[in-house]
């Protein structure tokens, strides 16, 4: 069958796919459950807080959490883009003044919900800001994305007392959540030097790297710091002589260094009338990040955390404004982040270098109408599809198992040309001492209507065990909030039944129910129907 006539095809195909549930791969260890936003005033309001449990609640182990805006000056109010904790000013004399009382309602607020903090040091504070211009931003989702650029991004014009504030802030925190559960806390210096996050040069960023990562280690001699968060890679030669450069001075100089961090992402267009998601592109910029971390053996030992690895470069670019963000309600959403975290795993193989996380920059919109095109995991307090996706995903556990299937397509021939044509309809596997994990998923590139795959599980090396099955499902149908408040009008206000409702559709899915399964000779046979767009975790236990 050729890619263009797979196009063509209105009847549902088949699909085999086989899992070993006695060949282990290796131990599996979850990259995905981290996650990040601007704003970081949203996370003590009560859906940030409910949110935030919530993905305590999915994941195997403490998700990480990722802010921006932690140092920036401010009313401690959100706004699209922004936030604030006026952590730092000066009294009259220019003698700093320390106020920790915003950074502790959000720290206090992921130590409650069993969150680990991925601390980011940043951004200047506007005593310490020499921009010529205002301090911040009214970034709306129409403007240009320089126009965030503000004082805020200026080079700090003290660095003894932008380490001290650094160290201060450090020990603040030892103090109060305990000097070993902080150390055990990542840091990181910044975001996007080499976008529109830093007015700076990049000699004078790597200055500011050394004062703050020293600084830290003075108050916190065990805790682990990287960076330099560096935009996405490919066909970017900013963004890789950024990297470079850096890289090269943390090698020359010995600067403290624990982990390395970049950000991929793709870009979704508009492809004669629907969304057509770039997929490819995201992989290439880790691809190439990879490589140019290979390219220095000093530090190829140290492992990655990928601090934005999203669909796309802005959240908070509503599909309202940018149609091409139109993916972001519905199921394409959580089954490209499927699609996009178990390739990244292929990639860090492919290189030999350990990511140790990925972050998608997800979080929510608060004040903001039901299902707007935010790039969000909730909205208004109701789930969005794409959590579910992260819910199969916290299904996985113990170790990887070898598996195939005859509709998975080549990593190479995804990062030239797309998931476009043939779909990518693929499969992995995970064993604990419980019983096995299976997920697979049917992903394209294009948000429109396709065939689905009738597919055929064939597992072996069961054992003798008798098997139970439950089967979770995400798709337009199932574990999709999206299509519920579709099929209710859209309404903005819904209350009571109505809510709840729309709460409970945002949940993930079990269909089928628990059910026996016959085991022959070791061997288990599962048959699965399942769309475009779709994902199924098939969980068998003992």
């Amino acid at each position: 069958m050729t890619v263009q006539e797979d196009t063509r095809m209105s009847s549902p195909y088949d699909v085999t796919i086989s899992v070993h549930a006695n060949r282990p791969t290796g131990k599996y260890e979850p990259l995905w459950n981290w996650f990040g936003y601007d704003e970081p005033n949203y996370t003590y309001s009560p859906h940030g807080r409910k949110l935030l449990k919530e993905l305590t609640e999915l994941s195997p182990e403490p998700p990480r959490i990722r802010a921006h805006n932690l140092l920036t000056s401010g009313d401690g109010l959100p706004a699209l883009k922004w936030g604030s904790t006026n952590a730092y000013t000066e009294d009259a004399n220019g003698n700093p003044v320390y106020d920790w009382t915003v950074i502790d309602k959000i720290f206090d607020t992921y130590v409650e919900a069993g969150n680990i903090p991925l601390i980011q040091i940043g951004f200047t504070p506007e005593a310490l800001s020499d921009f010529d211009g205002p301090y911040r931003h009214q970034w709306e989702p129409a403007d240009k994305y320089a126009t965030i650029t503000t004082g805020w991004t200026a080079p700090p014009n003290d660095l003894k007392k932008w380490g001290d504030l650094i160290e201060a802030w450090a020990r603040h925190l030892a103090e109060r959540y305990g000097k070993d559960v902080v150390s055990s806390w990542p840091w990181e210096v910044w975001n996007e030097p080499d976008g529109h996050y830093w007015t700076g040069t990049i000699p004078q960023f790597c200055e500011m790297y050394d004062v703050s990562a020293k600084a830290l280690k003075r108050a916190l001699p065990n805790a682990r710091v990287g960076g330099p968060h560096t935009c996405g890679a490919f066909a970017n030669e900013k963004a890789q002589t950024f990297l470079r450069a850096f890289l090269k001075h943390v090698v020359d100089n010995k600067s403290p260094i624990d982990f390395l961090a970049f950000h991929a992402k793709g870009n979704p267009v508009i492809y004669e009338g629907h969304v057509r998601m770039g997929l490819h592109k995201q992989l290439r910029d880790i691809e190439t990040n990879l490589a140019i971390i290979n390219e220095f053996p000093e530090l190829r030992h140290l492992p990655v955390v990928i601090g934005e690895s999203d669909p796309e470069g802005c959240a908070a670019c509503s599909a309202r404004v940018h149609p091409q963000n139109g993916y972001r309600n519905g199921p394409l959403y959580g089954v490209y982040v499927v699609e996009s975290m178990i390739r990244t795993y292929e990639l860090a193989r492919r290189a030999n270098i350990h990511i140790e996380g990925a972050v998608t920059w997800a979080f929510l919109f608060d004040d903001q109408p039901y299902f707007d095109g935010f790039r969000d995991l909730a909205t208004n307090g109701v789930d969005k599809a794409v959590l579910n996706g992260f819910r199969m995903l916290g299904k996985l556990g113990g170790e990887w198992l070898e598996s195939e299937s005859d509709y998975r397509r080549d990593i190479e021939d995804i990062m030239s040309h797309g998931v476009r044509g043939k779909p990518d309809v693929n499969v992995v596997a995970t064993r604990d001492d419980k019983g096995v994990s299976i997920l697979v998923w049917h992903y394209h590139d294009d948000d429109e209507a396709g065939p689905s795959a009738n597919i055929t599980v064939n597992l072996d090396g069961w054992g003798d065990k008798s098997a139970s099955l439950k089967h979770f499902r995400m798709d337009e149908e199932h574990s999709n909030a999206f299509g519920v408040w579709k099929a209710m009008g859209k309404p903005q206000n819904p209350a009571g039944e109505d809510y709840a409702r729309l709460e409970a559709s945002g949940k993930l899915a079990e269909i089928d129910g628990e059910t026996s399964v016959k085991v022959d000779d070791g061997k288990i046979a599962l048959k699965v129907s399942l769309p475009r767009q779709g994902v199924s975790l098939l969980r068998l236990d003992w």
